[in-house]
């Protein structure tokens, strides 16, 4: 727990000293007139935040006063504390007022007049350091620490491990006090202020500058000043911390302007640090596939350069042109002289010289250099370098929850994507923008590209698969969370290629699979792994046919809970048992977008069940859920079966459904939707009421009857063994009301989800003997075990 975590739970001043304490780890302490009192620092504490720090450095100054009158000693030190605030200051610097012995104190410490609360604001003010213990715990605890043991307060210094908590709390103290100042801007406002020493800036040609009006900071961007509302912030900000960074921290402080770009920003322009391991290995890549003198041989243009990053390994910077959308990021290389001897240049190459007719012409914009005009016109050997946006135009139904996309609907509509009609949904992905435009304007280009893996294996992405003409050269995969900034765990691809789009109506290079070297997160080597392009016709949501509907049923959202308002899906068929939400063919989904309901899921995305397609619906749902989802298997496509289905097979994959924590099958009466109340029914329990000692009728049996035939491996045979056990424990008792509403436990046929819930409920409370899950637990998991390999083996998915 945190020092701001405890502090909130405090009850007393003692437990606020308390917590100090041990936050602080100060020893040789005592508790007296005196809060907390050690030899380097003496402290004022209070129990809420509503004393100001003047008020508490008042009162902790009375004692000081009292010690210098008796010629006693005094600590190095003041610091005040309380639930939300803290601030320290050095007694030499209060020692001069204090000697002057002309403050009216009061009769006591607490007693202090007015008049001293005035004379003592009007004097500490320009020495005191304060905190917000909420957001600046880390940076109380470092200070008060090296105060103690260095015999200074030492200011945090801003380095590469907390830029963007710096950079956050500057926002918060200086950026929002900034007026007029556009929020997109404060980046380059913050850099300009620290890297710079209060006077002197550390790089000439910074987007933005620190500047002085009446011993006041201003700050200069795009030919105008900005003034503070309130300089109070500034004063506490730069009391914190120290500027500017040490030297060897500058250019890489200013390299990683993107880290502080907003995420929605950031997707759209690119912005997504390129570590130097991963640079690294992509040289290497491109000398394994193109030769050792590529970095001679090709004029390399990296379209969405940002800062640089991905150049600043390239020995030959005279065959570089680096552009970027953003004109702030050449203005950064500049100052930090990266690539100085590259061509760089703002460009929107998604927008820029894209004429109404499709041609590219440069005389729109003539942004682009005369030299790699003429590089391209004479079809010289190119090389597009780039690591593009990932951002997509999304809406709910596509969004991931493992991969990051922005929910932008508009950030597609670019020039180019007006020129992509037949390329269908690959239009929305802003990386695919790029090879679409590179299509038209260097058709031959070889390319090096930093993406996700959609465009090789995704079924969104069939069209733009059957436009694309490449030939596979090499590349490697690695983990996305090295780069900074990117959310969830997925593949992120270095591949190379060489384009024929010259071709698009003849010969064409088609992706059939590729093959890459997979490194961690750190760009270690661990293995390889294989991508397929395969046709959307075998994936395995088109294997089970989709029913007609004929009528209407409650839209759930979950086991027991309708859609509230309006929903998306209500068909329903009147021989329907059941719903699978099968939603995205890829293992990154399948484990949140499947599940068996007893009514329609209110945003669709599945199959109806019944008893004809029922043994199909339980291989699909044990096929995309036996498999977990990791980094590596993200974008990997569920199949058909290329072998031969057994009975036991598809009776084992029954059993598994039914007891999986996703078969959310339920009963319930009084569900209310549309002004109207409904009930669901559970077809989907294995068991008579017999069997399980059940006080009533079940009202289908359906579940019996179809298993009555079927013969039952040992593994499936104990996890109906076990999970009959736990069937009967739950009709042993009665849950209390709260239980009984929440889980609408008002009809004898509840399903397994109600059960497990109600168990765990009466395991919560304690009231009654503990339900243990264990033997179940193991059954299933041996279970799994059996099943798992035979996903690969049977050809849901390929290795």
């Amino acid at each position: 727990m945190t020092l701001h975590q405890k502090l909130q739970l405090a009850k007393s001043e003692e437990d606020v000293k308390d917590a100090y304490i041990k936050a602080l780890g100060l020893k040789g302490y005592s508790k007296n007139l005196i809060d907390i009192q050690t030899k380097e620092i003496w402290f004022e504490a209070k129990d809420t935040g509503r004393h100001s720090t003047y008020a508490m450095f008042t009162q902790l100054m009375h004692y000081v006063q009292d010690a210098l009158n008796k010629g006693e000693y005094i600590p190095p030190f003041l610091c005040v504390i309380d639930t939300h605030k803290a601030a320290i200051m050095k007694t030499a610097d209060v020692l001069p007022f204090l000697e002057k012995k002309t403050i009216k104190w009061g009769k006591s410490a607490s007693g202090y007049t007015q008049e001293a609360l005035d004379a003592v604001s009007a004097y500490i003010g320009t020495y005191f350091v304060s905190f917000k213990i909420e957001t600046h715990e880390e940076e109380f605890i470092f200070t008060i620490k090296n105060a103690i043991k260095n015999g200074d307060i030492i200011r945090t210094q801003i380095t590469p491990d907390n830029l963007k908590q710096v950079f956050d709390k500057w926002v918060l103290m200086i950026g929002r006090e900034i007026n007029g100042v556009a929020e997109e801007n404060y980046a380059l406002l913050f850099f300009a202020d620290i890297m710079s020493d209060g006077t002197v800036s550390t790089h000439e040609n910074l987007p933005a500058e620190l500047l002085h009006k009446n011993n006041a900071p201003v700050f200069s961007l795009g030919g105008k000043n900005y003034e503070l509302g309130n300089k109070d912030g500034y004063r506490q900000f730069w009391a914190i911390y120290h500027r500017p960074p040490k030297a060897e921290y500058r250019n890489y402080l200013l390299e990683r302007r993107d880290s502080l770009i907003p995420l929605d920003e950031r997707s759209f322009k690119g912005a997504f640090y390129t570590p130097l391991a991963v640079v690294d290995k992509a040289y290497d890549k491109l000398t394994e596939t193109l030769g050792n003198n590529w970095q001679k041989e090709y004029i390399v243009w990296d379209m969405c350069c940002g800062v640089g990053n991905l150049e600043v390994k390239h020995s030959n910077h005279r065959n570089l042109y680096m552009s970027t959308l953003d004109a702030a990021d050449i203005d950064v290389m500049k100052a930090t002289k990266t690539c100085v001897a590259a061509q760089r240049f703002q460009y929107d190459y998604l927008n820029d010289d894209i004429a109404q007719d499709g041609s590219i012409d440069y005389s729109l914009t003539n942004k682009i250099p005369l030299s790699l005009r003429k590089a391209i016109a004479d079809k010289k050997k190119i090389l597009i370098l780039i690591n593009p946006p990932y951002a997509e135009a999304t809406n709910a139904d596509n969004v991931s929850s493992d991969e990051y996309v922005v929910g932008k609907t508009d950030v597609s509509k670019t020039n180019i994507s007006n020129l992509m009609s037949e390329y269908g949904y690959a239009k929305r992905e802003l990386f695919v923008q790029f090879l679409a435009r590179l299509a038209i304007e260097i058709p031959s280009a070889t390319v090096g590209m930093f993406s996700t893996l959609k465009y090789i294996n995704a079924p969104n992405f069939e069209k733009f698969r059957e436009l694309w003409s490449a030939k596979y050269l090499g590349g490697f995969v690695v983990h996305s969370r090295a780069f900074d900034g990117l959310k969830g765990n997925f593949p992120i691809g270095f591949l190379v290629w060489k384009t024929s789009n010259a071709l698009l109506r003849g010969t064409k290079q088609s992706i059939i699979a590729i093959s890459t070297d997979v490194l961690d997160k750190s760009a270690n080597p661990i293995g390889e792994k294989s991508f397929y392009n395969l046709p959307n016709s075998i994936f395995l949501n088109s294997w089970l046919p989709r029913l007609k509907t004929n009528c209407n049923n409650i839209p759930l959202k979950n086991a027991i809970s309708p859609r509230l308002g309006k929903a998306k899906v209500t068909l329903w068929r009147d021989d329907a048992l059941g719903y699978l939400l099968s939603n995205g063919n890829d293992v990154q989904h399948s484990s949140q977008q499947t599940a068996i309901l007893s009514s329609v899921y209110n945003t669709g995305g599945g199959f109806y069940i019944n008893s004809e397609n029922l043994w199909q619906a339980g291989i699909i749902f044990t096929v995309r859920r036996a498999i977990k989802s990791t980094w590596l298997n993200n974008r990997d496509q569920f199949l058909q079966p290329t072998e031969e289905l057994t009975e036991e097979f598809k009776t084992d994959c029954l059993i598994w459904m039914l007891f999986n924590g996703s078969n959310l099958t339920a009963s319930a009466d009084d569900l209310e939707w549309n002004n109207k109340k409904w009930s669901i029914v559970n077809h989907f329990i294995p068991f008579t009421e017999q069997e399980v000692n059940a006080p009533d009728r079940f009202e289908s049996d359906f579940m019996v009857q179809y298993m009555s035939d079927k013969t039952f491996s040992a593994e499936a045979t104990s996890v109906l063994q076990e999970g009959k056990v736990l069937w009967k424990a739950y009709f042993d008792h009665t849950d209390v009301r709260n239980v009984r509403d929440e889980l609408k436990l008002n009809r004898p046929d509840v399903g397994w989800y109600q059960i497990r819930k109600a168990l765990q409920a009466r395991n919560t409370s304690g009231d009654l003997p503990p339900n243990t899950f264990t033997n179940f637990a193991l059954a299933y998991q041996a279970l799994s075990e059996k099943l798992q390999p035979m996903v690969y083996e049977l050809g849901f998915l390929k290795i």
